[in-house]
């Protein structure tokens, strides 16, 4: 079969794609892009929010549209949580966010016998860690590794711990074995995902820390770079940074959710952390690693956020220095807590986010300013307007001219900033 994909929402459900992917290529079967014809349609869905449930919808309905005969499947988190809304978008098959090898099982089924399937599952009754493939099918320069799924912080906003379930974690030692091989496929960068890699290890005999594994996975990566995923801010602990500052290959980029700069904003939202040790975290980053890469979300307009809470916001955010922040205005999020709660006119959450963007910008162009003058081991992915473009370790997009660098790493020198991109200069050429 030609078969389509779309994946929505975030880094769990691009692995988990690239997983689905490789396994169809092994089959027999044929990718080909969403925007044109196709014997099947596989919709990998989002559900963090209720816009994110309309794109789902919309995509759902696009691939009918495209091919009217073809199989439409549609898995994630979507189908999930909602899985009578799912069933009214006439689908052929509606699957959740588990056992990814039986819904392409499925899937072949469905294109044989033409008869609408339901498989769902009860996510807060998983148990058992999915392994599977990891690596995508043509780029060879950046691959990741899910190491956890599952969530069970029940944050009271999100809906994601009903959607993927309790956590559950990859063995070590299966991790390890998945990153020699991914760098002896020649992947450059191995980036560390699951749902909330903090919580890796809390469910396998002795509850090893997540810093444990980083180490065997950096050891295991040889000259490939590891890059970590998000981060609960708890974890960021001394002992955590003396053992990652004392890593060579592991990136110094750190990427700590926040949601809000302002402690009874954060009692509502019932994380787990308050200001004092959410700032505790960024000190000592800054401490062990030379002007690391700090990076963050924040939710502005959250239900019963005044005005003196979202300035206490933008001071916090400002006291942090972070190198870049995705901003977004609260969403509800129907079926949790904080749907019910004082809702903040749209308006105003739309000015407060503009504000914190503002904020963000300027903290972010500071932090590329302090970058020149310094000299980085880039990985360079893409010839983009006559340069080379890649990924400096601390994250920051760097372009320089030169010619064969795709999936090198080469020394450059930052010499300016344009548009929020590094400009740099090789200093070494690599070897060929």
């Amino acid at each position: 079969m030609n078969i389509a994909i779309c994946t929505l929402g975030c880094k769990v459900n691009q692995y988990e794609t690239q997983a689905m992917e490789r396994e169809l290529v092994r089959r027999g079967h044929a990718l080909v892009p969403f925007e044109g014809p196709a014997d099947a349609y596989i919709i990998n869905t989002c559900t963090v929010t209720a816009v994110s449930d309309k794109k789902s919808r919309q995509m759902i309905r696009r691939a009918r549209k495209q091919s009217p005969d073809a199989v439409v499947a549609v898995c994630g988190c979507y189908p999930q949580t909602h899985p009578q809304d799912a069933e009214a978008l006439d689908v052929d098959l509606i699957a959740g966010t588990g056992d990814r090898m039986r819904f392409l099982d499925l899937l072949e089924d469905a294109a044989r016998e033409k008869a609408p399937v339901v498989s769902l599952d009860e996510a807060l009754r998983r148990r058992t860690f999915e392994v599977l493939p990891a690596g995508g099918l043509a780029e060879r320069t950046r691959a990741m590794l899910k190491v956890e799924d599952g969530c069970a912080n029940f944050c009271s906003y999100c809906i994601i711990p009903y959607a993927r379930g309790p956590v559950r974690s990859l063995p070590a030692e299966t991790a390890e074995e998945e990153v020699r091989r991914l760098a002896a496929e020649g992947y450059r960068e191995i980036v560390v995902t699951g749902i909330e890699i903090s919580s890796w290890g809390r469910d396998l005999p002795g509850r090893p820390a997540l810093i444990s594994l980083v180490e065997r996975l950096c050891r295991e990566a040889g000259d490939a770079r590891v890059r970590l995923g998000s981060l609960e801010p708890r974890t960021i602990t001394e002992d955590f940074c003396r053992r990652a500052a004392a890593l060579p290959n592991l990136c110094p980029h750190f990427h700590l959710s926040l949601q809000s700069g302002c402690n009874a904003t954060l009692a509502r939202m019932n994380r787990k952390y308050d200001t004092r040790r959410y700032k505790e975290s960024v000190d000592l980053l800054n401490k062990f690693f030379r002007r690391p890469a700090v990076t963050t979300d924040l939710i502005a307009g959250f239900p019963g956020e005044t005005e003196e809470e979202f300035a206490a916001t933008l001071a916090f955010i400002r006291s942090c220095g972070f190198a870049e922040m995705h901003i977004f205005p609260y969403s509800i999020r129907p079926g949790t807590p904080a749907a019910s709660m004082a809702q903040v006119p749209k308006a105003v959450k739309e000015d407060r986010a503009a504000r914190a963007a503002a904020a963000a910008e300027e903290m972010r162009r500071d932090y590329l300013l302090g970058c020149v003058g310094r000299t980085f081991d880039v990985l360079y992915e893409q010839r983009l307007d006559g340069r080379y473009q890649g990924h400096a370790p601390n994250y920051a997009a760097v372009a320089a001219p030169g010619d064969g660098l795709r999936n090198r790493v080469v020394p450059t020198r930052i010499t300016g900033v344009e548009n929020g991109l590094l400009l740099g200069e090789l200093c070494a050429l690599p070897e060929t």
